[in-house]
C-alpha cells in the first residue's frame, strides 16, 4: 500500500499528465481535474478494493465509482491508466477523433474503468443510488463511491437521488462532493446558493463528514471513518474542499479555468510546479 508521500508523489504526476493532456488538444476541464487529483488518486491507489486487471462492467465483488462531474475526464483517465486499467500511453490520444478517451468519459468504445457514461450533470448520483441498491440486493458488501461537483447539486435530479438512498438506507453508497465553489459562470454561490449543505443531506437521512480534498492526510482519514460508519442504515457524503486549480498557481481558485486550455507559455509554467515523478507517456 502506497505512503502518504508516494500517493502524493502520484498525484502531482496526474496533474502533469492533465496539463499535458488539455494542452495537446487546446480541449478540456483543467481546472476541477486538477483540484480533485488527490482524491481520485487516493481512492484508487488506497481507499477501493478494486481490479484493474480484471474489469467487468457488472463490478461485482469490488467497489466501484461513478464520475457524475464527467467533464473532469483528464483526471479520470490519467489514474485509470496509472492504476493499471489501460496503457498510460493511451493519454496522448484524449479528445482525438476515434479514441477512446473522449471529452466526456463514455461506455461504446468499452474503455476499462469506466461503467457509466457522465457528464450530462445531475445523473451520477442516481445511477450509483441503483448500483448501491443492486449490490444490497445481491449480497455484495462492497461500496459504490460517487463524485459531484457542487455546482451539479443545482440539477433538481440529485435531490430525488439524494432523497431515494436516505430512505432506502444505502450506506453502502459513499459520496463525494467537490466543494471547491466554482462553476463556469463564476462562484456557485452568487449563481444558485444552495445555502447550507450539511444540514440539506442530513435531513435527507444522510451521515456528512467533511475534508480537506487537498490534503492527503485528511483524504485517507476521512474516507476511513467513511467506511467504519457504514451499516448504520444512512448513505454517507463527504463535503470535500477542493481548490480548483490546485498545484498550479495561476489557476487556482478562478472559476476562468473551468474549460480553458493552457497555452504553450502556459503549459510550461504549469510543468515547472509540477515535476515528473513517475514518467511522462
Amino acid at each position: 500500500m502506497p505512503t502518504i508521500s508516494e500517493l502524493q508523489q502520484i498525484a502531482t504526476q496526474v496533474r502533469r499528465d492533465i496539463v499535458r493532456m488539455v494542452h495537446a488538444v487546446q480541449s478540456g476541464h483543467p481546472g476541477g481535474s486538477l483540484g480533485c487529483a488527490d482524491y481520485l488518486t487516493a481512492l484508487y491507489f488506497q481507499i477501493m478494493e478494486h481490479h484493474p486487471d480484471k474489469f467487468t462492467q457488472e463490478g461485482q465483488n469490488e467497489d466501484v465509482f461513478v464520475l457524475s462531474n464527467g467533464h473532469i475526464s483528464p483526471v479520470f483517465y490519467s489514474v485509470l491508466a496509472r492504476s493499471g486499467y489501460f496503457d498510460v500511453k493511451e493519454l496522448s490520444t484524449f479528445r482525438k477523433i476515434s479514441s477512446r478517451l473522449q471529452g466526456h468519459p463514455t461506455t461504446h468504445e468499452g474503455l476499462p474503468g469506466i461503467r457509466i457514461a457522465s457528464g450530462s450533470l445531475g445523473q451520477g448520483l442516481s445511477v450509483a443510488a441503483g448500483m448501491a441498491l443492486a449490490k444490497r440486493m445481491n449480497g455484495d458488501q462492497h461500496i459504490v463511491y460517487c463524485n459531484t461537483g457542487d455546482g451539479e447539486l443545482q440539477e433538481g435530479q440529485n435531490w430525488e437521488a439524494i432523497m431515494f438512498a436516505g430512505h432506502m438506507g444505502l450506506s453502502n453508497m459513499i459520496v463525494t462532493v467537490d466543494f471547491n465553489l466554482q462553476q463556469i459562470d463564476g462562484n456557485v454561490i452568487d449563481i444558485m446558493s444552495f445555502r447550507d449543505l450539511k444540514n440539506k443531506f442530513e435531513a435527507f437521512n444522510w451521515n456528512v463528514l467533511e475534508m480537506n480534498g487537498n490534503d492527503m492526510h485528511d483524504i485517507i482519514e476521512t474516507n476511513t471513518k467513511a467506511k467504519s460508519i457504514r451499516g448504520d442504515g444512512k448513505p454517507i457524503v463527504i463535503i470535500m474542499k477542493t481548490e480548483m486549480g490546485a498545484g498550479v498557481d495561476f489557476m487556482m481558485g478562478s472559476h476562468e479555468w473551468h474549460g480553458i486550455p493552457p497555452n504553450d507559455e502556459q503549459l510550461a509554467r504549469a510543468l515547472n510546479q509540477l515535476p515528473e515523478t513517475l514518467g511522462d507517456y
